[in-house]
């Protein structure tokens, strides 16, 4: 049927069929892409638009709707060249990231901005009301902070006129829809494909057969061996998503189940069906982490342990003499955690074009385009020189997309056996099921403190991961690397079932680990009576954390703080610490470009900006060279071709670290030769610098990826505050202090908004996050972003970041990366600051309101004997 709409003031008219809706009609039917499609179901905002005035959710409105109606995207909002107020407030006050989100955020913050100020002048709302105006809206990395700040101000009115500083360069095309990702990709003749997937756990899938005019391809393997729910069988394409959904769904698979096992613990017991049944099979098992598996030895559906010893017999016959004679500074506790995943909005997507049989050209939501450049070439045995790939911008990753997966192998191949490009975009359900997560765990920790002096004894942490078919954990290895020298021993063991395999995750191993090391720690402070920072404090001899413990033992909500339990009533505060340590890593391959183009700097590297703020780095680094606005500065990224420079994947909080100091070497250089006078200087003059190793850097023995291990570890110290509702078993985190030490800061802004997300991520790891599977099926429970809760803006606590910038100095730059270590330790001070409230020590995560209620109870039965 015809309908006639107006968008944006302009009348359209659209073919649709009927059951379209909204989102479908406004993006495909009328090419308005900054509108985006993220959960498909009403949960979180991304495709809030205007109809008549009122803001709806277009993924839930049907396409009649639009009907004769009034319609403004965020394409919209803006008055011509001249920006919304809120538009304005978010590109000053960073309140965005990746950018995937923010369309809808500016739409539905601009509705209330604009009612606001209609009601109340220039007034400010409070963050309540902020976030019941913005309660439909989500983002998952994290911005809430800065979108509170933002739209406070701009109803203040502070951004009235004037743009105002821009603190992100691509911000503005990011508030006004015009960012392109890979999911709003669209080309001339594209085919649109969809993946089969299996439906069983385990069993073995016969060959597929598609029938006359189905093009399609088998992506199952030689060994016809399926052990997962959700894992991709076959893959076609059609002429529309539809008649692709329609053709994936109509083939005929034929399945011999076989018996699985999803849970860990009955996974290890004798009898357990096997998901790796042979040597050969095992070596292809698909790895959680960023490296390889280290070789470990199998047995049955446990591979491990892998070791880490450091004096290893002395601290197992320590802490069991300690045992055997009860001592009261042994701290035997065990910690579980669940699968968090990692959510990015922006969905796994590929579009291939490789009509020209001579060059191949994809567009992939990826966080490294020069190692999938070669990582493609070397799949379909290519010259590199022949293959480019594209991400302009990227909607989050957080470590799910730093590999070759299997949308970008089967878009590629259908376009070489169709010769026109094929679109593969993930939906969210495939997006939650098989995509990666941070995986789950059962950590055991010992740890003997000395009754006199309080001094480490000895510690042993031997950690169970269960990364469904993945293996290559590695967490308790990770607890060596604290506190005193002292006799250790870590034991990692991989436990495989049928469930989705794990992905690398920010930080891996990170976070999980802190959980249980952290909470350790906290418990031998309470027992010794002593204070929790001042204890980590003579255990670590990291100057860095020295002076976070510094800045954290002085701070008002520390000082203040309960004694634990002491509390009564309904609502408890409690207040509680945590540390985290991380490696340093860097890109020595890193090249960066400076040139002069029409009297504009141009800077380019074949890097990517998912959200964590490459473009803005490299603006800044060569803007501060000469002394220049970084928004006048060009920057070109996101596309790895042949004349490309090599730059640094998203990965490993390696990126700022390579591109600053090599962009200033290459912007220095280019202003040695032509001074400051842009306007006079010939076109294509420009300068290349590498990056190198630093100063006294040393590099692990074998350099895998062209990346190098530092000298030194980044440091961060969380303080939390809770309120826990002993009534409801709800726990609220009202206040967090971050305090980072990754030396030099070089874009603050962005920097702070990156910890404050990573605290966000930590309060959702901590009290909400939890992959759930079918135990009859294994399919994934928590397919949806209604069933699988994030943080949500009303959740989001108060946060201060403090940056210690000190101690880097031999870092080219001064700094390291912080992406990471600012995630590790939030959720352990979470959970510490609900132990500080309530005395009962949640040893499980997420801390649900049913565990903390039980936690309660037994804490009472245990007071009363």
């Amino acid at each position: 049927m015809e309908l006639t709409t107006t968008v944006n003031d302009e009348t359209r008219v659209v073919e649709v069929e009927g059951t379209e809706s909204a989102v479908d009609v406004v993006r495909d039917g009328l090419g308005l892409t900054g509108t985006k499609l993220v959960c498909g179901s009403g949960v979180c905002g991304a495709c809030t638009m205007l109809v008549d005035g009122e803001p709806v959710l277009g993924c839930l409105t049907p396409a009649t709707r639009l009907r004769d109606a009034d319609v403004t995207t965020v394409e919209g909002v803006a008055d011509g060249d001249d920006l919304h107020p809120v538009q304005r407030a978010l590109a000053h006050h960073d309140g965005l990231q990746c950018g995937y989100c923010t369309p809808g955020f500016v739409v539905g913050a601009a509705a209330f901005h604009d009612r606001w100020r209609a009601e109340h002048g220039a007034a400010e709302p409070d963050r309540r009301t902020i976030a019941e105006a913005l309660a439909g809206h989500l983002c998952r990395c994290g911005s809430y902070e800065g979108i509170y700040r933002a739209v406070a101000a701009a109803c203040r009115g502070e951004h009235d006129a004037g743009e105002g500083t821009v603190e992100r360069v691509e911000a503005p095309a990011k508030v006004t829809g015009a960012a392109v990702y890979t999911t709003d990709v669209v080309l001339p003749g594209m085919l649109h494909a969809v993946i089969r997937r299996s439906d069983l756990a385990a069993g073995f899938a016969g060959p597929v057969t598609f029938p006359d005019g189905v093009l399609g391809i088998d992506v199952l393997g030689e060994d016809r061996h399926v052990r997962w729910a959700g894992q991709p069988i076959a893959v076609v394409a059609a002429e529309s998503l539809a008649a692709a959904r329609r053709a994936a769904a109509g083939l005929a698979v034929p399945f011999t189940p076989q018996p699985f096992v999803t849970d860990p613990a009955e996974a290890v017991r004798p009898g357990a069906p096997l998901v790796y049944a042979t040597r050969a099979e095992r070596k292809e098992a698909p790895t959680s982490s960023e490296g390889g598996a280290m070789p470990a030895p199998w047995k049955g559906n446990s591979h491990g342990p892998s070791r880490a010893p450091y004096l290893g017999t002395v601290a197992k016959r320590r802490i069991g003499s300690a045992r055997t004679e009860g001592r009261r500074g042994l701290v035997d506790l065990e910690f579980h955690t669940a699968a968090q995943l990692h959510t990015a909005f922006e969905p796994h997507a590929c579009v291939a074009d490789w009509s020209d049989p001579q060059y191949l050209r994809v567009w992939l939501s990826t966080q490294g385009v020069g190692a999938m450049r070669l990582e493609i070439a070397d799949h379909f045995d290519l010259d590199p020189t022949h293959v480019e790939v594209v991400a302009e911008h990227v909607g989050g990753g957080f470590g799910a997309k730093l590999s070759l997966t299997t949308e970008a192998v089967a878009a590629i191949e259908l376009s070489r056996l169709s010769r026109r490009p094929v679109r593969l975009v993930l939906d969210r359900h495939e997006e939650l099921t098989g995509t990666g997560n941070r995986p789950g765990s059962r950590s055991r920790v010992s740890l003997l403190v000395d009754e006199e002096t309080q001094a480490v004894r000895a510690l042993t942490v031997d950690t169970d991961s269960h990364a469904g078919v993945a293996v290559g954990n590695s967490v308790a290895a990770l607890a060596m690397l604290v506190y005193d020298r002292t006799p250790r021993l870590a034991r990692d063991v991989d436990v495989v079932t049928n469930a989705p395999p794990g992905a690398p995750f920010r930080g891996p191993g990170g976070p999980t680990i802190a959980w249980a090391l952290e909470q350790t720690v906290d418990e031998a402070a309470h027992r010794f009576g002593r204070d929790p920072i001042d204890l980590r404090a003579q255990w670590d001899g990291n100057p860095k954390r020295q002076a976070l413990y510094r800045w954290a033992s002085a701070l008002p909500t520390w000082q203040g703080r309960p004694a634990t339990g002491s509390q009564t009533g309904r609502f408890r505060r409690g207040v509680g610490v945590a540390a985290a340590n991380w490696m340093y890593f860097v890109d020595p391959d890193c090249e960066v470009v400076v040139r002069v183009e029409s009297g504009r700097l141009v800077v380019s590297t074949a890097v990517q900006d998912m959200g964590t703020g490459s473009r803005t780095v490299l603006a800044r680094a060569v803007a501060g060279v000469f002394g220049i606005d970084p928004t006048t500065v060009d920057v070109h990224l996101g596309r790895a071709h042949s004349g490309a420079t090599h730059g640094p994947a998203s990965g490993g909080s390696r990126t700022t670290v390579s591109l600053w100091s090599t962009a200033v070497e290459a912007a220095t250089s280019l202003r040695a030769r032509i001074g400051t006078d842009l306007a006079g200087a010939p076109d294509g003059t420009s300068a290349t610098a590498k990056r190198g190793g630093d100063r006294g850097l040393r590099a692990v023995p074998v350099t895998m990826g062209g990346i190098q291990v530092g000298r030194g570890f980044s440091a961060a110290v969380h303080v939390s505050e809770v309120e826990v509702d002993t009534r409801t078993g709800r726990t609220r985190v009202l206040r967090v202090h971050g305090g980072i030490a990754v030396g030099r800061i070089h874009a603050p802004v962005l920097a702070r908004s990156q910890c404050e997300g990573s605290v966000i991520q930590g309060v959702g790891l901590a009290l909400y996050e939890n992959q759930v599977l079918d135990p009859h099926t294994g399919l994934t429970l928590t397919a949806n972003l209604e069933d699988y809760r994030i943080p949500q803006l009303g959740d989001t606590p108060e946060i201060d970041i403090h940056f210690h910038e000190e101690g880097w100095d031999r870092v080219p730059g001064g700094g390291v990366g912080l992406g990471e270590v600012a995630t590790i330790s939030p959720a352990a001070s979470v959970g510490n600051a609900i132990f500080n409230a309530t005395g009962w020590r949640p040893l499980t995560l997420p801390v649900r309101p049913d565990r903390l209620l039980s936690g309660l109870s037994r804490r009472r039965v245990e007071l009363t004997r």
